[in-house]
């Protein structure tokens, strides 16, 4: 689905990423773990042609997509959910899915879809963003999302400052998108909840991975994960 081989990502004449590699399977959940500045949000940018790597390769769905737009990379089915949601506030909820939908060869999902996943969803469709929570904003993000047909999802800290309720339901989310062949990368802080409903793990240092393997592992090998993600 996603391989990412040996990239290596800039800002300006500093670099971030150094010889980053990993790979996503078709309908996988796979944690990207790490400490801040590790270069885990880097290595999303870098996957959207955001940040694009200056050396390395990067394949979606067999499609080299190694320095492509990002409107390009989008249409050809990853979404992206970003850490500060990125909604249009003055909009209504409605109105941002309407934003978002597109069709890919992916399945798509539609407005309905969203309220069956998110049951507090409808009741937020005809409300401006500006004057909805955190948990809410989250909510109308994921949908806009998942409303481009992906076949990939990038998370970058989808449990950032929500309530538990909310973050169970996120979480819930990702594991319902494996159910429906919908494949996950996952960035966040949140590493017990994030290994829970992972297949797999990375955890990234310094622009590096540093560790690779199954996430119920890494979840059950107390003295291995407090070496490296220091819980």
């Amino acid at each position: 689905m996603l391989q990412v081989n040996e990239i290596e990502t800039f800002y300006g004449e500093t670099q971030a990423l150094f010889g980053m590699s990993l790979e996503v399977r078709t309908a996988e959940v796979v944690a990207l773990l790490g400490p801040n500045g590790a270069g885990k949000t880097t290595t999303l940018r870098s996957i959207l042609g955001l940040s694009p790597p200056r050396r390395g390769q990067i394949a979606f769905d067999g499609q080299d997509i190694t320095g492509m737009p990002t409107h390009r990379i989008s249409r050809l089915g990853i979404g992206w959910v970003p850490d500060d949601r990125r909604v249009f506030p003055t909009l209504t909820g409605r109105r941002n899915l309407a934003i978002g939908a597109r069709r890919t060869r992916f399945r798509s999902w539609s407005e309905e879809d969203m309220c069956e996943i998110f049951t507090a969803l409808q009741h937020l469709l005809r409300r401006e963003c500006e004057n909805m929570s955190g948990g809410e904003l989250q909510m109308v993000a994921i949908s806009r999302a998942l409303m481009g047909s992906p076949g990939m999802m990038l998370f970058d800290e989808p449990s950032q400052g929500l309530a538990p309720k909310i973050v169970q339901d996120v979480f819930k989310t990702v594991l319902r998108l494996k159910e429906e062949g919908v494949s996950s990368l996952l960035v966040e802080q949140n590493a017990l909840a994030a290994l829970e409903v992972a297949d797999r793990a990375y955890v990234m240092d310094r622009g590096q991975i540093i560790h690779e393997g199954s996430a119920r592992e890494l979840l059950d090998n107390a003295p291995l994960r407090r070496r490296l993600i220091g819980m």
